[in-house]
């Protein structure tokens, strides 16, 4: 798109489905993030995105690179009860498991796209927004709006789970089902997120937008709503400085433009917070 105007790139189709594609999978990165960091789980996060990025290297090994969700949903969501699994099950902790998991899959993922033609490792590694297709897209608004409904559904109930599991279990409200439903949300968010910040960057935008609504609110469904427009504004800021990037000599990746931006705010975030108990 370099040879292009400006306004020529804001509006091509190319632009505005990458767009699309990247606010809806903000949100529901953001709506889980949350849940996340309070039950101090973020970092699965990026071991599911090195996965992620394994499952898309052996879509594209098969040929089915341009259905990869068909191929990563399953297997990211396999190994995300696999973990939660085992981490209820063993005395190491989650975050072992996770590093299992995490490096395993780095390194066949690797392996995988060295036998395959046309795929790209760097893509996978750091997103490849501009590359979505019309079937990605459709895939991306059914999968998000289905994670975003099944949320607010159960809003109440995987409330209780993240802020007092004692409690949900006392009031039997089959703790570890939700706890597996929120794996699994996890896992379809991340997989959708890998085309726009790819394996290695997903973790942040969990983290940082969940960060920056901690430090601004102090009720659940306002952390929820912080986080969202968080994640929201980051990612529109982000992508902006990537679009005005094309028509340079050095075009600017939107997943680092958007992790940057995001990191700006939290620590805007932290800066508020603090004056606001200084008074």
């Amino acid at each position: 798109m370099p040879s292009l105007s400006l306004w020529d790139i804001l509006v091509h189709p190319i632009t505005l489905r990458a767009y699309t594609v990247g606010a809806l999978v903000s949100l529901c990165l953001a709506v889980m993030g949350v849940i996340l960091v309070l039950k101090r789980y973020a970092m699965i996060g990026h071991g599911l995105g090195e996965i992620g990025f394994a499952s898309t290297a052996l879509a594209a090994l098969i040929g089915l690179y341009e259905y990869s969700l068909a191929v990563s949903i399953p297997l990211v969501c396999l190994s995300s009860l696999l973990i939660m699994y085992f981490d209820r099950k063993s005395s190491m902790g989650g975050d072992v498991f996770i590093g299992i998991f995490a490096t395993t899959a780095l390194a066949a993922g690797v392996i995988a796209g060295r036998f395959t033609d046309g795929y790209s490792i760097e893509s996978s590694l750091f997103g490849s927004i501009y590359g979505v297709s019309n079937a990605y897209l459709i895939g991306v608004i059914a999968l998000s709006a289905a994670i975003l409904i099944v949320f607010t559904l159960l809003y109440t109930r995987l409330f209780s789970v993240t802020f007092d599991e004692t409690y949900a279990r006392a009031e039997d409200m089959k703790a570890d089902s939700y706890q597996f439903i929120i794996s699994l949300l996890t896992s379809v968010a991340v997989v959708l997120g890998m085309r726009v910040l790819g394996a290695m960057m997903i973790s942040s935008f969990i983290i940082f937008p969940a960060l920056t609504a901690r430090r601004l609110s102090r009720s659940f469904k306002g952390m929820i709503a912080m986080a969202a427009l968080a994640a929201f504004v980051s990612f529109t800021v982000g992508m902006l400085l990537s679009v005005l990037s094309q028509t340079t000599a050095r075009p600017l990746p939107v997943g680092a433009c958007v992790v940057l931006v995001s990191l700006v705010l939290m620590l805007l975030s932290m800066g508020v917070a603090s004056l606001r108990s200084k008074k």
